[in-house]
């Protein structure tokens, strides 16, 4: 697959600079960095702020942040690997590994009470991989996220073992039978489970040995490594009261608010390795496993998965886009237009999602509004990381795009 060779802007691109600084004035964001590619080459890089305002300190190329959800994809990529393997196949039942989802009840349509359940089927590993599973999140409305919620089910890193976490989320019927709606949901941290299971060893030695050894990520880990807390970001948030909380959201007056940092976070000292959301990592760590995804399943002179298996990932695995199955659930970018692969989101129609982009574009993002995407048609890649939660408070992610792409010159 060949791709043109794009010229840039330097005017447009440091649009790109000024925005972030004016992030940075405007008191949204604490502190950013932004990192562009395109074919291999760095062709733009910024970082400005702080990363603790408290401890004035800079936003620098090495600071460590929370990246959340954008450790799905680095989990997903984990499975597939097994999956090349033969020890797995995703139209496996969760049962299989994990017998606790054998015998699973769902909530009838209109539910308002947990009660009010059906016998269901066990949902697949492809279901879990989609979100279509029918598990949730406890900040998602609806009966499941408020009973998750009461019991604090969201694999936070100082919540004990991910074993006995699964176990407690089997103790709960599902949101709807599995295949039958879309919803971001804590699916990916019960995969992590299931590789710990197939690849008989805890995830974190996993990702480790199978993911971060072979692409050269030696900052990024579950927990923030000894001597490595000075560069630890502060996490910030305009909400007055739990930062992920999105069912009862409310805005102070303070848009910087601190709500974890260096010295007092659960991150030093972590028990759970949720795959969901659990990593912490550099801007240029996580920018080697998207050349990996760009590249097609290479990178640093070792192959994680064969091309074929890369392009399955990244194409869309639901009927049509996220919206036209029904979600209710919290989401950081629209739904029409936006269809779904194996660790993300895949661009269906860039003008039914009112922001411009490729059709194929695949992308994650997470709560404290870390943001990569990766344009194959165009060989682009961009990872913007800064440590403000929820993602949901400003529309940096389209902003960002649309000054990408509007530096782009042929």
């Amino acid at each position: 697959m060949t791709h043109p060779v794009h010229s840039f802007d330097p005017d447009r691109l440091n649009r790109i600079r000024s925005w972030m600084e004016r992030y940075v004035t405007e008191r949204k964001y604490a502190g950013s960095a932004f990192l562009l590619h395109h074919k291999d080459a760095e062709v733009f890089f910024h970082a400005c702020g702080q990363r603790s305002i408290e401890n004035k300190v800079p936003f620098q190329r090495d600071t460590l942040a929370r990246i959340y959800s954008m450790t799905k994809p680095i989990t997903s990529v984990g499975l597939m690997m097994l999956v090349e393997q033969g020890l797995i196949h995703l139209d496996a039942p969760l049962s299989e590994f994990i017998p606790e989802f054998n015998d699973i009840q769902a909530l009838v349509p209109g539910a308002t009470r947990l009660d009010q359940t059906e016998t269901a089927t066990s949902p697949t590993l492809h279901h879990l991989l989609t979100h279509t599973s029918g598990l949730s999140y406890s900040f998602n409305p609806g009966v499941l996220p408020e009973a998750m919620e009461r019991q604090d089910l969201l694999f936070k890193p100082n919540q004990g073992l991910l074993a006995d976490r699964v176990r407690d989320l089997a103790r709960l019927p599902l949101a709807f039978q599995p295949g039958a709606r879309w919803e971001y949901s804590v699916g990916i941290d019960v995969l992590g489970r299931v590789i710990e299971i197939v690849s008989g060893q805890p995830l974190d030695q996993y990702f480790d040995r199978q993911v971060f050894a072979p692409l050269g990520m030696w900052e990024t880990g579950f927990s923030v490594s000894k001597g490595a807390g000075d560069r630890f970001a502060s996490l910030y948030s305009p909400l007055s009261g739990d930062a992920m909380a999105l069912n009862s959201a409310e805005r102070g007056g303070e848009t910087l608010r601190m709500v974890d940092e260096a010295g007092s976070s659960p991150f030093e000292n972590t028990s759970t390795f949720s795959g969901g959301g659990g990593l912490i990592g550099t801007i240029d760590d996580y920018a080697k496993f998207v050349g990996m995804l760009r590249n097609r399943g290479s990178a640093n002179g070792h192959r994680l998965l064969c091309p074929r298996t890369v392009d399955f990932m990244l194409c869309n695995h639901l009927p049509g886009d996220i919206a036209s199955m029904g979600p209710s659930s919290f989401a950081e970018q629209p739904m029409e237009g936006m269809g779904f692969g194996i660790g993300g989101s895949v661009v269906l129609n860039p003008g039914r999602m009112r922001v411009p982009g490729s059709v194929g574009d695949f992308s994650w993002g997470g709560m404290a509004s870390t943001y990569f995407w990766l344009d194959r048609e165009n060989d682009l890649s961009g990872i913007f990381f800064t440590q403000s939660s929820p993602s949901s408070s400003y529309p940096s992610r389209a902003e960002l795009k649309a000054l990408v792409l509007g530096a782009v010159i042929d």
